[in-house]
């Protein structure tokens, strides 16, 4: 490989990031991953991994790890705001496995990168690098260089900017797009499920929709833990940071006309369990490569959670940059390979994300049925295979 010895710089962290530093690693690239928190901590709430995400997570040998850490839903659906009416059931369970290949998750977002992390960590004890902050950025035709507000500089072969939906590699190559606001507001809480009432969390998960509200949950850690999402149309609050706190009150008082057991779960949702953030919106970009820097997951995709895609975007994206570096003769060459085998699939989900609200959200509750539903499944994407589709 004429690559072999190339080393590769990630900025930042996250699941993309560790996702593309352990396929890298896989393949024989040294990595360097350069995170700006001092230290790496238990952040974030419940996600989903579909099958198209978890196959590149299986291809890199975590299968056992995850599933430990994970719960397989077995029964879901949408539901009326008010009435609990069962609009559309959609009971996967093992489904997926014998559709896809693999199995459709519920997990804890820190479970997920505290396994990302120790596997990338086995591969190399001193791959990651907390408290550096990303403030310089060039390249020539040899190299890149990274300079940190530390005062730290280091060169590579290749930069990957996974630094999320305030990228700064992202701002350097391209420059500074204000993003859109929505008009709406997400909560996202975690309940100890011993704080719910018996049978409240039948189906194991569920969105519940009605007139410009949404409220999407499942559990996770076992069912020891509720992870909901609760979205609102609300302007008069525009903050892009998953670190806001909220109160109950607050979103007890938005969703006050629903039924009783959405009421009930955010109710007993502990005040330090429960944060909030505005709803940006951005368009694809037409390119994320620039030389030998391109862009990861949200820094390069971000987008809206009404598909649920975001991480599985990221990790498959993690996946296809590592097999298109072991695939090529220079950086630049696996960097456009990367791009031209992921824009246009991303662009679509971000796309679709970006509509699925507007079915969602009807203002006629009733309306919304088996013919007017549309998720990421129906939409194809879990029919992709990130370890196999062609680069």
């Amino acid at each position: 490989m004429v690559m072999k010895n190339a080393s590769i710089i990630i900025i930042g962290a996250g699941i993309g990031g560790l996702t593309a530093a352990l396929t890298l690693q896989h393949f024989g690239f040294r990595v360097r991953i350069y995170e700006q928190a001092d230290s790496l901590s238990e952040v974030g709430a419940g996600l989903t991994i579909s099958p198209n995400a978890n196959h590149a997570l299986n291809f890199l040998g975590l299968e056992a790890a995850i599933a430990d850490a994970s719960i397989i839903p077995a029964s879901g659906g949408v539901r009326h705001y008010q009435t609990r009416e069962m609009l559309v059931t959609n009971n996967r369970s093992k489904t997926p496995r014998q559709l896809y290949g693999a199995d459709y998750l519920q997990i804890h977002r820190a479970d997920l990168h505290k396994i990302l992390q120790h596997a990338a960590e086995l591969n190399d004890p001193a791959c990651i690098h907390t408290g550096y902050k990303l403030s310089e950025l060039s390249q020539t035709d040899e190299a890149v260089t990274a300079g940190f507000a530390n005062g730290q500089r280091v060169s590579a072969a290749a930069v990957i900017g996974c630094d999320g939906i305030h990228s700064f590699v992202r701002e350097a190559l391209f420059g500074k797009k204000v993003p859109r606001f929505t008009g709406y507001i997400a909560w996202r809480g975690l309940v100890p499920t011993e704080r719910l009432s018996e049978g409240i969390l039948e189906p194991d998960s569920a969105i519940c929709t009605g007139p410009n509200q949404t409220f999407t949950r499942y559990a996770v850690r076992g069912g020891k833990l509720l992870n909901y999402v609760a979205i609102a149309k609300r302007s008069g609050w525009e903050v892009e940071s998953w670190s806001v706190r909220s109160d109950p009150a607050e979103v007890l008082a938005e969703f006050s006309e629903w039924s009783a057991d959405v009421r009930e779960m955010i109710a007993a949702t502990p005040a330090e369990n429960l944060h909030k953030w505005a709803l940006f919106d951005r368009d694809p970009l037409t390119t994320w490569t620039n030389g030998r820097i391109t862009l990861l997951g949200d820094a390069a995709h971000a987008m809206l959670p009404f598909m649920g895609q975001g991480a599985a975007m990221a990790i498959e994206d993690g996946l296809v940059l590592g097999r298109a570096f072991a695939a090529s003769n220079s950086p630049q060459q696996a960097l456009q390979r990367y791009q031209r085998a992921r824009h246009e699939r991303t662009s679509f989900v971000l796309l679709e994300s970006r509509e699925n609200i507007k079915r969602l959200q009807r203002p006629d509750t009733h309306g919304y049925n088996q013919h007017t539903h549309k998720n990421e499944e129906q939409l194809g994407l879990f029919g992709y295979n990130p370890a196999t589709v062609e680069i």
